[in-house]
Protein backbone atom coordinates (compact mmCIF):
# COMPACT_ATOMS: atom_id res chain seq x y z
CA UNK A 1 0.00 0.00 0.00
CA UNK A 2 1.41 3.56 -0.64
CA UNK A 3 1.23 6.21 1.65
CA UNK A 4 1.61 10.17 1.36
CA UNK A 5 3.72 11.01 4.22
CA UNK A 6 6.51 13.23 5.50
CA UNK A 7 9.91 12.39 5.72
CA UNK A 8 12.31 14.12 8.04
CA UNK A 9 15.49 16.02 6.71
CA UNK A 10 17.39 18.93 7.90
CA UNK A 11 19.93 19.59 10.98
CA UNK A 12 19.46 18.43 14.74
CA UNK A 13 16.82 21.10 16.41
CA UNK A 14 15.82 22.11 12.75
CA UNK A 15 13.96 20.18 10.94
CA UNK A 16 13.07 20.48 7.32
CA UNK A 17 10.19 17.66 5.94
CA UNK A 18 9.67 16.31 2.25
CA UNK A 19 6.10 15.10 1.29
CA UNK A 20 6.64 11.68 -0.18
CA UNK A 21 4.95 9.15 -1.64
CA UNK A 22 6.28 5.83 -0.29
CA UNK A 23 5.05 2.27 0.41
CA UNK A 24 3.88 1.78 3.96
CA UNK A 25 6.30 -0.55 5.35
CA UNK A 26 9.36 1.10 4.57
CA UNK A 27 11.58 3.25 7.17
CA UNK A 28 10.02 7.17 7.44
CA UNK A 29 13.49 8.02 5.50
CA UNK A 30 13.58 5.31 3.41
CA UNK A 31 13.41 5.03 -0.61
CA UNK A 32 10.29 6.92 -1.90
CA UNK A 33 8.64 6.83 -5.16
CA UNK A 34 8.22 10.47 -5.59
CA UNK A 35 8.56 13.97 -3.85
CA UNK A 36 5.25 15.55 -4.28
CA UNK A 37 5.95 18.85 -1.90
CA UNK A 38 7.95 20.53 0.59
CA UNK A 39 7.36 21.39 4.45
CA UNK A 40 9.26 24.18 6.95
CA UNK A 41 7.67 24.55 10.09
CA UNK A 42 10.34 26.83 10.78
CA UNK A 43 9.60 29.89 9.30
CA UNK A 44 7.29 32.05 10.22
CA UNK A 45 4.44 31.27 8.32
CA UNK A 46 5.37 27.93 7.54
CA UNK A 47 6.44 27.68 3.98
CA UNK A 48 4.81 24.62 2.31
CA UNK A 49 4.83 23.81 -1.23
CA UNK A 50 3.21 20.86 -2.75
CA UNK A 51 2.32 19.72 -6.27
CA UNK A 52 -1.38 19.39 -5.85
CA UNK A 53 -1.73 17.37 -9.47
CA UNK A 54 0.92 14.57 -8.31
CA UNK A 55 -0.90 14.72 -4.98
CA UNK A 56 -4.30 14.13 -7.00
CA UNK A 57 -2.91 11.25 -9.29
CA UNK A 58 -1.25 9.43 -6.55
CA UNK A 59 -4.58 9.40 -4.11
CA UNK A 60 -6.18 8.11 -7.43
CA UNK A 61 -4.05 5.45 -7.80
CA UNK A 62 -5.01 3.97 -4.55
CA UNK A 63 -2.37 6.22 -1.66
CA UNK A 64 -3.58 6.92 0.97
CA UNK A 65 -2.47 10.45 2.72
CA UNK A 66 -1.27 10.67 6.44
CA UNK A 67 -2.98 12.94 9.09
CA UNK A 68 -0.41 15.66 8.72
CA UNK A 69 -0.18 15.55 5.08
CA UNK A 70 -4.47 15.68 4.65
CA UNK A 71 -4.20 18.72 7.26
CA UNK A 72 -1.41 20.49 5.49
CA UNK A 73 -3.62 19.81 2.03
CA UNK A 74 -6.73 21.95 3.79
CA UNK A 75 -5.06 24.34 5.23
CA UNK A 76 -3.23 25.15 1.67
CA UNK A 77 -5.81 24.52 -1.22
CA UNK A 78 -4.82 24.49 -5.12
CA UNK A 79 -4.55 27.54 -6.42
CA UNK A 80 -7.33 28.23 -8.95
CA UNK A 81 -6.91 27.82 -12.72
Amino acid sequence: MLMIRLARFGAKKKPFYRVVVIEKERARNGRNLEVVGHYNPLTHPAQVQLQHDRITHWTKAGAQVSDTVARLLKNNPPPAA
